[in-house]
């Protein structure tokens, strides 16, 4: 099923219907789709995944705010998980100045939905006033049922996108991994850099994260990268590389595949974030910094052997 933007050119009948952000899609949000799924296709009925973008904070002016995973990312791992249609709606004024119950009968009329599931906290519409007893009341008058989904807890309180942003300023991001059910990962092109790991015996690949993506907290991790539909273990160093003299520091992404190399400039890489082997820091020398690189080198093997 391809990723849809707009529900202009769906009509469906009984559709089953959750709607929320679900950034990271993380393990309540999971919760919510295995209950949609289940319950939709037990009943015959299309199962559909409303989500939006920009992610609505942003629209209302949470300028710092990162998503967990961007819009093509989220609609890959929400079909994994059995959705039969997902949206990705753009969120705009439109949208935000819509009432709960105009809302709810723009879904009506493209979904002729039957039940609808929500999250512990949702609400949706102006002022957020589409609450889960506002949005049962108008289910009640429109004939769909709304149920809401409590939430996943772990020993440090209930899973949510924001614990997990802060988990990635952290740079826990085996913490991260287990709030996910999968490891925290990023894509982009590799593009060229200034060459300097080459010049010291270590080859990295400058991959260019999407400008809008969090990023764990500067340091040194192992990771997966997998790139051409093939898994390499890597090392992967974010950050500004402050034993070496810069103007103007730039925030990097480097991977330094281990026992691989070739000439991926262009080519989309995946990493994906196992765990943290160190922060970053200033070295006396590039001789000493070296030598650090071929040590947090074999702790990832370590780890990633391990794993």
């Amino acid at each position: 099923m391809p990723h849809i933007t707009s529900l202009e050119s769906l009509h469906l009948n009984g559709a089953w219907l959750t709607i929320g952000v679900f950034d990271g899609v993380h393990r309540g949000h999971q919760e919510i789709i295995r209950q949609l799924t289940a319950g939709a296709h037990q009943h015959g009925a299309p199962a559909v995944l409303l989500s939006f973008s920009p992610h609505p904070a942003v629209f209302f002016g949470a300028k710092d705010l990162k998503c967990l995973t961007t819009p093509e990312e989220r609609a890959e791992i929400i079909e994994a998980l059995g959705v039969d249609y997902v949206v990705t709606q753009t969120f705009d004024q439109v949208v935000a100045s819509q009432t709960a119950e105009e809302y709810m009968a723009h879904m009506l009329r493209h979904l002729g939905l039957k039940k609808l599931l929500i999250g512990y906290d949702f609400a949706l519409g102006k002022g957020r006033a589409g609450n889960y007893e506002k949005l049962s009341q108008i289910g009640r008058e429109s004939g769909f049922e709304v149920e809401r989904v409590e939430a996943v807890r772990f020993e440090d309180g209930v899973v949510s996108s924001s614990i997990i942003r802060q988990r990635l300023t952290d740079g826990d991001v085996a913490g991260v991994a287990a709030k996910l059910g999968r490891f925290y990962a990023l894509s982009g092109p590799v593009n060229p850099g200034d060459g300097r790991g080459r010049t010291i015996g270590i080859p990295t690949a400058n991959v260019e994260a999407p400008a809008d993506k969090a990023l764990p907290a500067n340091g040194v991790y192992a990771c997966y990268a997998w790139v051409d539909g093939q898994k390499h273990q890597a090392v992967t160093n974010i950050g500004v590389r402050p034993t070496f003299a810069s103007a103007e520091p730039i925030q990097r992404v480097e991977a330094h595949l281990l026992d691989a190399y070739a000439d991926y400039y262009g080519k989309t890489m995946r990493l994906e974030f196992v765990e943290r082997l160190r922060g970053e820091q200033k070295f006396p020398s590039v001789e000493a910094l070296v030598a650090q690189i071929h040590s947090d080198i074999e702790q990832a093997r370590t780890f990633l052997r391990n794993e």
